[in-house]
């Protein structure tokens, strides 16, 4: 285990088979469960594939072990589906977007990855503010509810592509906004990844940072409301299909923001910068 865990290239190795054998296992129980209703037996086999990771989070001692999972599971979920449904041109945009996304949010990830022997500042933060408490943390927190945020914004896709559902003017409008999420965020991240190679000063301000403390954080929430808003529209009003993007919404701006936010704040002109810039919105504050 520590020699895995001290290796970039084993440990990266060691995630993939995780998440490879993590999505037969959901794929196992959701076949095992395919008599229940669609959108229940999907949580089950989620909530299952998102159990078997936490057991490896848990052996490698690194609740890092699950950071792909948002990413990667929407990707296997989808493709799951569709490639036993007839595509629709509709459909096939709906899946390149969550594709396109998943890959290159991926890809990010596998960039910054260091290795199993590196967590994340905030696992490794709630870990000493919570103490004998930090397992349960652990899994409902940093396991569990995400899994149940990222399931609540994949089951509209899933929902259309299963149903091979046509396209509304309104929703190829909306699907738009994803793909202008993906590289609005994609941009954010090229950016900060040049700002801490290059590093000159406490906080980024250029680019799309120069205005906004958290474009990246905006993408990711655009991301998700176009795609319910798409579906939403294709299924003529359906409004529960927005719950997910609300609740990936509620996460970023009460859990994900004042976290970074608050590391932030210990670092010197924090409140004047702070006071210059808006929060997600990379537009200039009136002066």
């Amino acid at each position: 285990m520590k020699k895995i865990k001290s290796s970039r290239a084993a440990s990266f190795a060691a995630v993939t088979l995780i998440y490879i054998a993590a999505s037969a296992v959901g794929l196992a129980v959701y076949r095992n469960y395919s008599d229940l209703p669609l959108w229940l037996a999907l949580l089950i086999a989620d909530t299952a594939a998102t159990v078997f990771t936490f057991v490896f989070s848990v052996l490698f001692r690194n609740a890092s072990v699950y950071d792909p999972y948002w990413s990667v599971a929407p990707i296997v979920i989808l493709w799951s589906f569709a490639l036993s449904r007839q595509f629709t041109l509709y459909t096939a945009l709906l899946l390149f977007a969550v594709t396109f996304w998943g890959v290159r949010l991926t890809a990010n990830w596998a960039y910054t990855f260091m290795g199993l022997d590196h967590q994340d500042w905030r696992y490794t933060m709630l870990k000493e503010k919570t103490g004998l408490f930090y397992p349960i943390i652990n899994f409902i927190g940093i396991h569990i509810v995400p899994t149940l945020v990222v399931y609540g914004c994949i089951i509209p896709a899933v929902y259309a592509v299963n149903d091979g559902i046509t396209a509304s003017v309104g929703g190829v409008f909306a699907l738009c906004l994803s793909f202008s999420a993906v590289i609005l965020q994609g941009t954010a991240d090229i950016e900060m990844h040049r700002f801490r190679k290059n590093r000159v000063s406490n906080f980024i301000r250029d680019g799309l940072w120069k205005n906004s403390r958290h474009p990246n954080y905006l993408g990711e929430i655009l991301m998700w409301w176009g795609i319910a808003f798409s579906v939403m529209l294709s299924y003529s009003g359906n409004y529960y299909l927005l719950i997910g993007a609300a609740a990936n919404t509620l996460l970023f701006l009460c859990v994900s923001i004042p976290m970074a936010d608050g590391r932030q704040s210990k670092k010197e002109g924090f409140s004047k910068y702070k006071a210059e810039t808006r929060m997600l919105l990379p537009i200039p504050k009136g002066r």
